[in-house]
C-alpha cells in the first residue's frame, strides 16, 4: 500500500512536468528569427518597383496617411487585424507545501501593420513594412491583405508589356 506522502509527490511530479511540456509548447511573441518572410510581401517588395501612383491607388486603394521625406513621398497604409483568439488557461493548484502549478496561453492574438510605400518622381521606388505583423509561421503576414492585390496587379502589367497577354 503507498502512503499518501508518497501519492501527493507523484502527484506533484506528474503536475509538473505536465506543466513543463505545456510551456515548452508557446510560441514566442516575435517569431522574426525563426520565420520566413510570407512570400506575398517579399513579392511586393520587389513587383510593386516602378508602379505609378494611380496604379498603387487602384490596387491599395488611398492610403492612410502620406509625408514628405526630402524629395519623396512615404505612404503609409495602416490595417488592425482584430482576430478570434484561442486561450487555454491551466488551472492552478496547490498541493501542501508545493508552490501553485498554473498559467494560460493565448493563440492567434491581434496585430497590426502598416506598410510604407516609398515614392520618388510618382512611382514606387521601396516597400516596407511595421508593426506587431508576424504570424507564428510568416513575418509580415498581416501585411499581405494591404499588397497582395498589388501583386497580382503588377504582375499582370508586366505580362501585357511583355505581350504574353494578348490585348
Amino acid at each position: 500500500m503507498i502512503s499518501s506522502r508518497i501519492r501527493t509527490l507523484v502527484l506533484v511530479v506528474i503536475l509538473l512536468a505536465g506543466s513543463s511540456i505545456v510551456s515548452s509548447c508557446v510560441a514566442p511573441d516575435d517569431t522574426s528569427n525563426l520565420s520566413k518572410e510570407d512570400g506575398t510581401t517579399a513579392a511586393a517588395r520587389k513587383e510593386m518597383v516602378g508602379l505609378s501612383e494611380a496604379d498603387v491607388r487602384m490596387c491599395a486603394g488611398f492610403p492612410t496617411a502620406t509625408v514628405d521625406a526630402g524629395g519623396s513621398q512615404i505612404w503609409t497604409y495602416q490595417r488592425t487585424v482584430q482576430r478570434g483568439n484561442l486561450n487555454v488557461v491551466i488551472p492552478t493548484l496547490a498541493v501542501g507545501a508545493v508552490p501553485t502549478v498554473g498559467g494560460a496561453l493565448n493563440v492567434d492574438p491581434g496585430g497590426y501593420c502598416n506598410t510604407q510605400i516609398r515614392m520618388v518622381g510618382g512611382r514606387v521606388a521601396e516597400v516596407a513594412y511595421a508593426g506587431d505583423n508576424n504570424t507564428q509561421n510568416h513575418r509580415d503576414a498581416l501585411c499581405v491583405s494591404t499588397v497582395d492585390g498589388c501583386v497580382a496587379y503588377a504582375r499582370q502589367r508586366h505580362q501585357v508589356r511583355t505581350g504574353a497577354i494578348s490585348r
